[in-house]
């Protein structure tokens, strides 16, 4: 009796981020794709959040590769920061092999790990699955679908793809292979939800350079371009029309030096001689023959545009003189930020284009009629939506059922819900260990939901330190009670409630004296429990109160 496969995704599903499917079958297991997440809003100070490996871990000796569809983060991210925990081969096409190689680098991990360079037509043994790259398109060069071949019929997994039938680079995706797939019988299909919601089919990349073309055009200003650092194509572009209208680029934020210095080895991107300068002689070029790109279309805080809209860049004073590009679309939860930096720009008196639908972004992602298009030419028995939110899922299943797919046939399932799969039938399994783990500078996982509940109580109250110095043989008070503020109230107006909060400690202090009581524990207690109740009573706040005993 054939044993079943299981499929068991442990991240990307009810989320944009932290792509992770497991295969499961007899005492193998391969893995596609480990990306990481970007934190949410009430995550203060989080870095970003990754997928929850406890069940790999555990599982680790049975895991035969990790095969990566493409160099985005939210689907390599999380790799070095859980690559050491399972020890498996990782197989990439060429681009996304060296951008990973840069990440374990910066860990000094690599030589620790095996990778493995694949290229999109070839095979893969790895246990009882056998792994074809398949070539598509998106935003990123040598992206691969998978078709996973298993003792009980062949998987198809997408991956993050589109159908684009002018690419900047390449060959379009290789729709002839996915039909000769369907033929040959498609036991499951996983394909990306994410542009579900937009009918008709995705614009080609080469709208984006038209665009810019016109942008570029007889302009008289700086041009400052931010997008994606992993969007080779979009960089690509850049740098032609700048040769072509005889400006200088200049790249500022690692993430996109590393990428274009990573492209231009690898033979990605053609430079030509003398267009790039250092960031540091930029002062030595004329502001019209300048272009500068950038990190930072997501708004995050510490990406090179940010630093420009709040003046705390080096070498880039962003004013009037300035047009800034912004070439990305917004990541869901991420809008907020992004347009606080476009504010801040104008503030500065800067020309900002981002206009939303127009053609300075065209998304990776397969909208409706492409996804059709996939689906109608594998064919597959059973059809499992990936890599989307919630609604994502629900109207990828329901765009599926339209065309005729048994209902019975389709399953949404959930992070940490295998998906069990027999030649006839599928079903859900028992749930594994899933979740968020959260990264915080070196620190992965030692942040957990108390740690984040206290960085928002002082984010929405505020602290108050009470500092006691008491006698070691009766507790009773030697000096103070000191009292510190911060994110309470302003310290200049503080004194008259310092004084009140001195008052109540003290008093707390000669009723535990009173009373006998002499643990530290006890006391500590007893202080916070009534500044507590009198804060609440005359401020109406809640600020967090850390009493502090020293003993003499």
């Amino acid at each position: 009796m054939a044993q079943k496969l299981k499929i068991i995704p442990l991240g990307g599903l009810n989320e944009i981020g932290k792509n992770l499917t497991a295969y499961e079958y007899g005492r193998d297991i391969i893995v596609v794709d480990c990306g990481m997440g970007f934190p949410d809003d009430d995550m203060y100070g989080i870095d970003a959040v990754i997928p929850d490996v406890t069940w790999l871990e555990k599982n680790k000796n049975r895991i035969r590769g990790i095969f990566l569809t493409h160099g985005h983060e939210d689907h390599i991210g999380a790799l070095p920061y859980v690559i050491d925990r399972l020890g498996a081969p990782i197989y990439a096409t060429r681009l996304t092999a060296g951008l990973v190689e840069l990440k374990l680098q910066e860990r000094e991990l690599l030589e620790k790990t095996k990778l493995i360079t694949v290229e999109a037509g070839e095979t893969v043994q790895a246990g009882c699955f056998k792994v074809e790259f398949i070539h598509v398109n998106h935003s990123i060069a040598d992206s691969v679908s998978f078709a996973i071949r298993t003792p009980i019929g062949t998987v198809v997994q997408t991956g993050d793809f589109k159908i684009d039938v002018t690419p900047l680079q390449g060959e379009m995706t290789d729709l002839t292979r996915f039909g000769e797939l369907g033929r040959e019988g498609v036991l499951a299909l996983l394909m990306d939800s994410t542009n579900v919601e937009r009918p008709g089919w995705c614009p080609s990349e080469t709208r984006v350079y038209d665009r810019f073309d016109k942008l570029f055009k007889d302009c008289d200003k700086r041009i400052i371009i931010t997008t994606f650092a992993s969007n080779v194509d979009r960089i690509r572009q850049i740098i032609d029309l700048a040769a072509r209208y005889k400006r200088k680029v200049g790249i500022t934020g690692r993430s996109m030096e590393n990428v274009v210095k990573l492209c231009v080895e690898l033979g990605y991107m053609k430079v030509p001689e003398g267009v790039l300068i250092d960031m540091k002689r930029i002062a030595s070029v004329p502001r019209n023959k300048l272009v500068i790109i950038s990190t930072g279309s997501q708004g995050e805080s510490m990406s090179a545009l940010y630093r420009m809209a709040f003046s705390e860049h080096k070498q880039v004073d962003v004013g009037p003189g300035d047009r800034v590009i912004i070439s990305a679309s917004a990541i869901p939860g991420n809008e907020r930020t992004v347009t606080q930096v476009i504010d801040e720009l104008f503030a500065k008196g800067a020309e900002v284009v981002y206009e939303r639908g127009t053609d300075l972004h065209v998304s990776g992602h397969a909208c409706q009629e492409e996804l059709k298009m996939m689906y109608a030419l594998v064919k597959p028995k059973f059809f499992i939506p990936v890599h989307g939110e919630r609604r994502m899922l629900f109207k990828s299943a329901e765009m599926i059922r339209s065309m005729g797919h048994e209902a019975k046939n389709v399953v949404i399932t959930e992070n940490g819900r295998p998906v069990e799969l027999t030649p006839k039938t599928a079903r859900l399994g028992e749930p594994v260990p899933s979740g968020k783990v959260l990264v915080d500078g070196m620190g992965v996982g030692d942040v957990g939901s108390v740690v984040l509940r206290d960085r928002k109580h002082l984010a929405d109250e505020g602290m108050v330190v009470v500092i006691m110095t008491l006698s070691g043989e009766d507790a009773s008070l030697v000096s103070g009670p000191d009292i510190i503020t911060r994110g309470f109230v302003y310290e200049k107006e503080s004194e008259k409630v310092k004084e009140e909060l001195r008052r109540v400690a003290c008093e707390s202090i000669e009723y535990c004296e009173s009373r006998g009581i002499t643990d530290w524990a006890s006391i500590k207690s007893k202080v916070k429990t009534n500044l507590s109740g009198y804060l609440l009573r005359t401020t109406r706040r809640a600020p967090m109160i850390l009493p502090v005993i020293m003993e003499v």
